[in-house]
């Protein structure tokens, strides 16, 4: 990839992308580029999951683009000092992360940075408390795991989830708020993205006007600089990972004292999973 411009395809008929990403059905490739090439603000894009959803295998794959700086959850200080939520390693967390929300939406998600695009990683119930007028400049994606599978998993992390632990319902609430804003953010499934991760990032670049390259499924094994300082917390099998892992379905008895729980999240699950993008292998 040799420049901002090979990076871009026309996006006209996606009308949730920013107004500068627009152009004609009919214009050539050369004013397509030129329009790009001197635009100064990057195409930025949020990513809101939720815990153990591979969001950081997917912050590690966008990390692999030439175009593409990431960010990893700017917005986990606020969320701990206005939630009070008991998370491994908040005191750490508050400690190095700037924890008043209003300054890291106008300093950090509205900020300046040296890359044509920038993937910021987010946590969807972190979004509390701050103002989301940024999400209309900005390109709006949403990250699910089936609860069957994720509950179990985010009980070694968080003993006693809740549905806000899981960030379900807010992801229910930014696809409704999104689409009111005539946005249509694109939704990936965990497993379907597992299943065919080449097929799933290929429709979703093609949903945000980028190339899609073969680069965005391997990296090298380890911690990354971007990685938040939780990362000794929650990162362990990214760490250990090259690429993404082959999906492998749960064997084990769904345990019986999150059954509650499960109730409350199919709902939301089942409502973004219906939009799901779903890759080659579907």
């Amino acid at each position: 990839m040799s420049g901002v411009g090979n990076e871009f395809t026309c996006a006209a008929h996606y009308n949730w992308l920013p107004d500068i990403l627009q152009c004609p059905a009919d214009s050539r490739n050369e004013d397509r580029k030129r329009l790009l090439m001197n635009h100064r603000e990057p195409l930025r894009i949020h990513l809101w999951s939720g815990p153990r959803n591979v969001s950081t295998a997917l912050m590690y794959s966008f990390a692999q683009r030439p175009d593409t700086l990431v960010v990893d959850e700017p917005l986990y200080g606020h969320y701990l000092r206005v939630s009070g939520a008991d998370h491994p390693g908040a005191k750490e967390v508050l400690a190095a992360m700037e924890t008043d929300g209003e300054t890291v939406v106008r300093n950090v998600l509205l900020g300046s940075y040296g890359r044509p695009v920038v993937f910021f990683k987010q946590m969807a119930h972190h979004l509390v408390g701050v103002d989301r007028g940024f999400l209309a400049g900005a390109v709006n994606v949403l990250l699910i795991r089936d609860p069957r599978e994720m509950l179990p998993s985010v009980v070694h992390q968080i003993p006693h989830p809740s549905l806000r632990d899981t960030g379900l319902a807010m992801q229910t609430e930014l696809l409704d708020h999104l689409l009111a804003l005539g946005q249509d953010p694109p939704v990936l499934e965990a497993r379907r993205l597992l299943l065919d991760p080449g097929g799933v990032l290929a429709e979703l670049c093609r949903r945000l006007g980028l190339a899609f390259t073969e680069k965005m499924l391997s990296w090298t094994p380890g911690a990354r600089p971007e990685d938040g300082v939780w990362a000794s917390h929650w990162y362990h099998n990214v760490h250990r990972s090259s690429g993404f892992e082959p999906y492998r379905a749960k064997t084990e008895p769904f345990p019986e004292a999150l059954e509650p729980l499960l109730a409350e999240c199919l709902p939301h699950y089942q409502k973004l999973e219906a939009r799901a993008l779903s890759g080659r292998s579907a």
